[in-house]
């Protein structure tokens, strides 16, 4: 081979290293941030601007039966899901060492529980799509921002679930906490290392993706009433009740609010 082909290869083999690192880049460093940047302005501008419609849009008085097997199952599963995600994904080994759990009672715990949280989100999120579609007036309810959401939601959740399954379950493990959580945490810091995604498997990088791709749509669904509570409801005042009887004032009675009598049963029976 002459000098100059072995010259080419060099290029191209440089070359095409440039183009994966900027596609990493682009992946795991902008993507993230964009995600992030869109995620909050949206979240302002949403509840500046259609405060009316922040809400879940709920379609409760349509189908009760489904819905309230649906519900539970999933939102059960999602708080456990966000509790495994934020144990594995923000806290360092080392703080949860401190307080005396182990690789071993770390993994048993995050693959068994991790696994009955999915299997329990995802089976709640399939009864809630089954209701959203076999019901009349709930798909007639439907927008297609709902319908977008219900799609990146479940890819989210399938991608998940297995790499959960074929990794930890049935496979022979992956230790996401050496690569994934210090990327995420790289993320946070302001000091982005996305080499640390490279080895990453594909199941979890597309998970990644998808879980990304919903932060994006998440300020214009109905997820933001994720961020809703009724703290108002603890401190509110009393909600007074006055009756219109005759004895609690002498103001006089407006036509169309006469007190409604009973009819004398003496009477009845004449009748």
């Amino acid at each position: 081979m002459t000098a100059s082909a072995v010259g080419a290869l060099a290029v191209l083999s440089e070359a095409g290293s440039q183009s994966v690192s900027a596609l990493s880049a682009l992946l795991w460093v902008a993507l993230p941030y964009v995600a992030a940047a869109v995620f909050v302005v949206g979240h302002l501008w949403r509840y500046r601007y259609d405060k009316f419609g922040w809400t879940t849009r709920s379609s409760q008085v349509y189908e009760n039966r489904l819905l309230r097997l649906g519900s539970p199952m999933f939102h059960v599963g999602m708080l456990m899901v966000i509790g495994g995600h934020v144990v594995g994904l923000l806290v360092p080994r080392g703080w949860l060492y401190a307080i005396g759990i182990n690789e071993h009672a770390y993994h048993l715990g995050a693959t068994w529980l991790g696994s009955f949280a999915a299997v329990l989100t995802l089976a709640g999120l399939v009864i809630l799509i089954y209701r959203r579609r076999t019901v009349g007036p709930v798909f007639l309810a439907t927008t297609t921002m709902d319908k977008v959401m219900y799609v990146a939601l479940g890819a989210t959740l399938a991608f998940g679930t297995a790499a959960t399954f074929m990794l930890q379950v049935f496979g022979s493990g992956y230790e996401y906490r050496g690569t994934i959580s210090p990327w995420v945490r790289s993320l946070i810091s302001l000091q982005p290392e996305p080499a640390l995604m490279a080895g990453v498997p594909l199941m979890f990088q597309l998970h990644v993706l998808c879980a990304t791709a919903l932060f994006i749509l998440w300020p214009f669904t109905r997820l933001v009433h994720a961020f809703s509570a009724p703290v108002g409801y603890l401190v509110r005042p009393y909600i007074v009740y006055r009756s219109r009887d005759d004895r609690t004032g002498s103001r006089k009675k407006r036509r169309g609010w006469e007190e409604i009598k009973q009819p004398d049963p003496d009477k009845l029976r004449r009748l």
